[in-house]
C-alpha cells in the first residue's frame, strides 16, 4: 500500500573523478509493504517484506524484512503485536469522528 505524496525513484549521480555513474538502479519494494505519506525511497535498494516506511521518511539504504523505517535511513524491528497505518479490519469512521470531537472539545477548553 502506497499513500499520497510518496516518491520512489533513483538517486543516480555522475562521479567526475572516475568518469562513471554511481547508484545505478531503482528501489525494489517487496510484498506487504506499507509506505506512508510523503516518504522518499531512492536508489538501488530493497525494502523487505512486511515492512512499514513511516510518513516523511527518507530511505536510501536497504531495509530488512519486518521493519519500521523512519527518519533518514533509520529502522527498527516491527512489533508483531501491531499493524501500523493499515489493517484490513479498518476502524469505523464514526469512532474517528468521535475521537476528533473529543479533541476539539478539549482544545476549546484550553483557549488562552
Amino acid at each position: 500500500m502506497i499513500f499520497q505524496n510518496v516518491t520512489i525513484g533513483t538517486n543516480l549521480r555522475f562521479n567526475k573523478v572516475t568518469n562513471a555513474w554511481e547508484n545505478i538502479g531503482n528501489p525494489i519494494i517487496c510484498k506487504n509493504v506499507v509506505i506512508a505519506d510523503g516518504a522518499k525511497i531512492l536508489g538501488p535498494i530493497i525494502i523487505g517484506e512486511n515492512s512499514v516506511v513511516a510518513a516523511g521518511a527518507i530511505i536510501t539504504k536497504d531495509i530488512p524484512a519486518n521493519s519500521v523505517a523512519y527518519g533518514v535511513n533509520q529502522f527498527k524491528p516491527k512489533d508483531g503485536k501491531y499493524d501500523l497505518v493499515f489493517n484490513s479490519n479498518m476502524i469505523n469512521f464514526e469512532k474517528i469522528i468521535e475521537a476528533n470531537n473529543k479533541l476539539i472539545a478539549k482544545f476549546g477548553g484550553n483557549k488562552q
